[in-house]
């Protein structure tokens, strides 16, 4: 099935991908992040338009783990020299100039959660819309029983790529997929749109919300 919809003709979509150390106790810590930014075509096929990949320092009292190393095989070594999330998460927001912009992610609450706990480095990163497409699969493939990105990948015949759980071969399959889910959604008609998409997938950046709350009337004091 033909995509029509200018809107989302039109939008540059941006998949992104963060590996991280997760501590007990806190947050998770990024130590790699990759995004792909690409179009989707008439014909729903995805023409990439430019790629950011970096490693990223975590604070210093953050630990690697032998797991954390066997599941990456990013080291400890590997990333002393690398930038802080901070400015990692601003120097993609740099690259940020011709919107509109669409993120999308697989399972994108967690990525969404990474980008907002660095919002004050990249505010106008932190409120971009977000597509999660673990939410487009469960619509456009009800049938499979899980939606990892491995059950997706293979479901829909796409090889998994070499150096799995590394930031970019992740987010390019995850790029791929999601033309195919967006296709094929289409073809049996959950979406047509843009807007149809973000109604089924879409992530509201807490950012936003917080803008919200922020500009709501507050309650006058009771003293």
């Amino acid at each position: 099935m033909a995509l029509t919809d200018p809107e989302l003709l039109a939008a540059t979509l941006v998949g992104i991908d963060f590996e991280t150390l997760n501590p007990a106790g806190r947050r998770p810590e990024p130590i790699e992040i990759a995004a792909v930014a690409g179009k989707l075509t008439a014909d729903g096929s995805w023409q990439e338009d430019g790629r950011f990949e970096r490693l990223i320092r975590p604070p210093d009292d953050v630990p690697f783990t032998t797991f954390d190393v066997a599941q990456t095989g990013i080291t400890a070594a590997m990333i002393q020299q690398a930038d802080s999330a901070a400015d990692t998460l601003a120097a993609l927001q740099k690259l940020l100039a011709h919107p509109p912009y669409v993120l999308f992610a697989h399972n994108a609450p967690y990525e969404a959660g990474l980008i907002y706990d660095q919002e004050p480095s990249c505010p106008a990163l932190a409120r971009l819309p977000m597509l999660d497409t673990v939410r487009l699969a469960r619509t456009a493939y009800p049938g499979l029983p899980r939606h990892r990105l491995d059950d997706v990948l293979a479901h829909l015949g796409i090889p998994p790529p070499a150096g799995r759980h590394r930031a970019l071969p992740d987010v390019l399959a995850t790029c791929a997929a999601f033309a195919r889910m967006v296709g094929d959604g289409a073809r049996d008609g959950h979406w047509s749109t843009l807007t149809g998409l973000l109604r089924v997938a879409g992530i509201e950046p807490k950012a936003v919300r917080d803008d919200a709350q922020a500009a709501a009337p507050q309650q006058d004091s009771l003293f």
